[in-house]
């Protein structure tokens, strides 16, 4: 927590409270069904948490934004975001429905209502968003083949509508069709090593009327 608290100082103590919760309800739900491995329990603050709000590093989304979470899992980067950012609405989307049972069980523990789950492939969900936000769920041409068409019009953003990719590793290739990606490094924002590798790619998406 103190991690959390490190670099984003200016947490409300309702959203103190909540990354506190995340511990205690995810110890429980993953004893029963196991969506996250044991070693990243131990270090989920590092591992999960903050590495999610390594978005909120990049972009400050301001109320009212649509955010869409492909592949979600076990919430992430879905729910550290709600938390950070109550009055914008997020859809996390999974096709394993044991995952989003604990998803569901995290939200309704912490009380969040800015979020909602769909058990389904993100092809089948018929909506826009601001921007969709994922964790290294496919490699970016699949990803974008996914959500294509779901990227709402109005910008309301210095970053254009599209996909905020938390990524590992070199992406030279996985990217190089994609000459309009930014990529952010969470080196720049987090000096623990795990981040070291890490990073955010932002690619913007033309909407498809």
């Amino acid at each position: 927590m103190q991690l959390l608290l490190k670099y984003f100082p200016n947490l409300t103590e309702d959203q103190i409270e909540k990354f506190k919760q995340l511990e205690s309800l995810y110890q429980d739900w993953n004893l029963k069904i196991n969506v996250v491995s044991r070693k990243d329990i131990d270090e989920l603050y590092m591992r999960h948490v903050l590495h999610s709000l390594g978005i909120a590093k990049v972009i400050n989304f301001k109320d009212g934004t649509k955010l869409l979470d492909v592949g979600t899992g076990g919430g992430f980067p879905g729910i550290p975001l709600a938390i950070l950012f109550p009055e914008c609405s997020f859809h996390l989307v999974d096709s394993i429905a044991k995952k989003l049972k604990v998803v569901d069980e995290v939200v309704a523990g912490l009380g969040l209502t800015n979020v909602k789950t769909t058990h389904s492939r993100v092809e089948a969900i018929d909506d826009t968003y601001d921007f969709i936000i994922s964790r290294a769920v496919a490699a970016m041409p699949t990803f974008v083949h996914w959500v294509k068409g779901k990227i709402a019009k109005l910008q309301n953003h210095e970053l254009k509508n599209g996909i905020l990719y938390l990524k590992g590793g070199d992406l030279s290739e996985e990217l190089k069709d994609y000459r309009t990606t930014t990529i952010y490094n969470l080196t720049d924002y987090f000096e623990e090593d795990f981040y070291e590798t890490k990073k955010v790619v932002h690619l913007p998406m033309k909407y498809r009327g």
